[in-house]
């Protein structure tokens, strides 16, 4: 498969975790990732010559942002070696992918000026990402516009059990205040798995963001820890008896989610899910998340509504 095909949609047999990780090649780091807290602006910085198989690893890292509530990536293409802009059509169609993703996104690039590549980006009418001299420029550009018309509530989570509950209640302010009880129970659960998860095994404060999105709430929770969470699905058939007798951890996040995965932030991580109505008639009715923050008054403090 070339890497204009892997730009592709991924295929429904892919399901979630929606893992994206580092990509290297034979001497180096290829293409690294690096997500925002929300996960909402993904920043991507590729390293190399341009080649068959570099874009097949920049197509597999934008197919699997693509598959979480992404809205706009940003590609630092500065370290590429790209003499003749070869690569002018694989980032057309990249653009493309992203504006037809079941969430839009918006793609844009970031190279040195007077290269042909730049060159060939600014004289072609449409079709292509936008490219900026700069990191800076470009995410003043894409993300502000982000930051200030969509709805977003964000806490900050310290080490500690009582965190669980305050990101259940930060769920809960928001669907209150976006009209989205339908899914607060739901959203509710597994919000309080992924700041579980933060809490046990990262051992690190964190930040949990909660993000409207229609009738469905992206939800998602940096911490300090570059491991990623290991989820191992039930084989078939065991999985609502688990479910019944546990009520815990990822497998609850699959099977209540419609979407979920993990990518890297600046010193760690951030694991995201996405609730929506779609997910079917209160998955998580019934089973009760982790709650070993109940002893107490909530740990999180708000940073910042939508």
């Amino acid at each position: 498969m070339t890497a204009l095909e892997r730009l592709g949609p991924l295929p429904a047999t892919t399901g979630a975790p929606y893992l994206v990780t580092t990509g290297v090649d034979r001497r180096a780091v290829a293409v690294e990732v690096t997500a925002d807290a929300s996960v909402t602006v993904v920043e991507m910085t590729v390293h190399g010559r341009w080649s068959e198989q570099l874009g097949g690893q920049v197509a597999d890292a934008v197919r699997l942002c693509l598959a979480g509530p992404t809205r706009a990536i940003i590609i630092d293409l500065r370290d590429v070696g790209d003499l003749h802009g070869s690569s002018l059509p694989f980032w057309a169609a990249a653009a493309r992918s992203a504006r037809l993703a079941p969430i839009p996104a918006r793609l844009a690039l970031c190279l040195p000026p007077g290269t042909m590549l730049d060159h060939r980006l600014r004289h072609t009418e449409a079709g292509v990402p936008r490219a900026f001299p700069t990191m800076a420029e470009a995410r003043i550009v894409l993300a502000g516009p982000l930051v200030r018309t969509h709805r977003r509530m964000q806490g900050r989570l310290p080490a500690h059990p009582r965190s669980v509950r305050a990101a259940r209640d930060l769920v809960a302010r928001a669907c209150q205040a976006w009209q989205l009880n339908r899914i607060r129970h739901d959203a509710a659960l597994v919000m309080s798995e992924l700041a579980a998860n933060a809490v046990e095994h990262a051992g690190t404060d964190a930040v949990a963001t909660v993000v409207g999105d229609g009738s469905r709430l992206h939800l998602a929770v940096r911490d300090g820890d570059t491991r990623y969470p290991r989820f191992t699905e039930r084989k078939s058939g065991q999985l609502g008896r688990s479910l019944g007798e546990r009520g815990r951890g990822l497998r609850l996040v699959h099977a209540v989610a419609v979407a979920w995965g993990a990518m890297p932030a600046r010193g760690g991580k951030v694991v995201w899910a996405t609730v929506s109505p779609q997910t079917g008639p209160a998955l998580g009715a019934g089973l009760d998340s982790r709650e070993p923050g109940d002893a107490g008054p909530p740990g999180g403090v708000p940073t910042g509504t939508g």
